[in-house]
């Protein structure tokens, strides 16, 4: 008897380990790239994505975080991506160089508000831009999210579009964010965002625009005091997965995938929203100073935004089609 025993132990035993060894050989593990550090929206919403796929497919997948850089730049990441070394990660606009029209993300002057925009990149304008992106780069947008409006933070205050003119304003380098500052009269000057503040207190600069995010993460308002509410750009990223392993999957899986994604995005719009209030308080209470543009003002910077859009209709053949379709969805249904 005690010898019976004994063997139904070992073929328990055995029996143990072969279903681990199959459990964990069926666990995907996805790693996940991005550029924003740890607290920022677009990390947290690689986070959520990561927490609501394992939980809907019930610890299947396994997603690895590397948040702030730490698998390379935006350009080397995004290769990766494409190429299949890792199966997913966070960007914005960077991608237009695969596809123009993904530039339209962050078209200057299209959204009213943080609604306005949501209902549009939920709605037919998300599907517009990305028309044809999986075929030009080998990858699938899964969801639109965004890093918050633009904002101008300088020495002096903006009261109308002509103190804007002549200003050395940083800007980012990329060819819409420059064409949009010429549009205003600015003298931009493009840089990486980390040299801002040393350009500040040399005098090499004036200002320039940012989301509340990092004005508030740097402490801007306490070099450039004064921040006028303009608006202007709406930073929106999007996670993308390479279309090869996305197209592995099964359908189930592409599900799980689909909806974790949709709940990421749903997670972050909440969160720049609290942001944008949460910001104004943080500004105020540290110095700076905050001002609406007048209607005149507003006014001539939509101008300026659509001064700028000629951009688009030399490279996207369906421009006027996304814009239209933003258009729409200025007020809801």
């Amino acid at each position: 008897m005690k010898k019976l025993i004994a063997a139904f132990c070992v073929l328990g035993f055995m029996l143990g380990i072969g279903l681990t060894s199959s459990s964990a050989a069926d666990k995907v593990v996805i790693k996940i790239a991005g550029m924003k550090p740890e607290g920022e929206p677009e990390t947290i919403g690689m986070r959520n994505f990561g927490k609501y796929l394992n939980e809907l497919s019930n610890g299947k997948f396994e997603v690895q975080v590397f948040p702030n850089s730490q698998l390379g730049k935006e350009d080397a990441y995004i290769a990766n991506t494409r190429r299949g070394i890792i199966q997913m990660c966070a960007t914005g606009t960077q991608t237009s160089a695969l596809h123009p029209a993904m530039a339209m993300f962050e078209t200057p002057m299209l959204y009213d508000s943080l609604d306005h925009a949501r209902r549009a990149m939920d709605g037919d304008t998300l599907k517009l831009i990305t028309d044809g992106f999986i075929e030009k780069s080998g990858l699938r947008v899964l969801n639109a999210f965004p890093l918050g409006f633009r904002h101008f933070y300088t020495k002096k205050p903006i009261e109308k579009m002509e103190d804007l003119h002549g200003l050395r304003m940083r800007v980012p380098n990329i060819p819409l964010y420059i064409a949009f500052a010429k549009a205003c009269g600015i003298s931009g000057q493009a840089m990486p965002f980390a040299e801002v503040p040393s350009a500040l207190d040399q005098g090499t600069i004036d200002g320039g625009d940012s989301p509340f995010a990092d004005i508030t993460a740097l402490k801007m308002y306490e070099i450039t005091p004064h921040i006028t509410l303009s608006g202007h750009i709406l930073v929106i990223h999007s996670l993308y997965m390479n279309e090869k392993f996305y197209q592995s999957l099964s359908d189930q899986e592409k599900a799980w995938v689909n909806e974790a994604a949709k709940r990421a995005a749903d997670d972050v719009w909440e969160i720049v929203a609290k942001g944008e209030k949460q910001a104004v308080d943080t500004i105020t209470k540290g110095g700076g100073k905050i001002s609406e543009p007048s209607p005149a003002f507003r006014e001539a910077l939509a101008k300026a935004g659509q001064e700028s859009w000629k951009l688009f209709y030399e490279t996207v053949p369906n421009a006027k089609e996304i814009l239209d379709s933003a258009a729409r969805y200025r007020t809801a249904n």
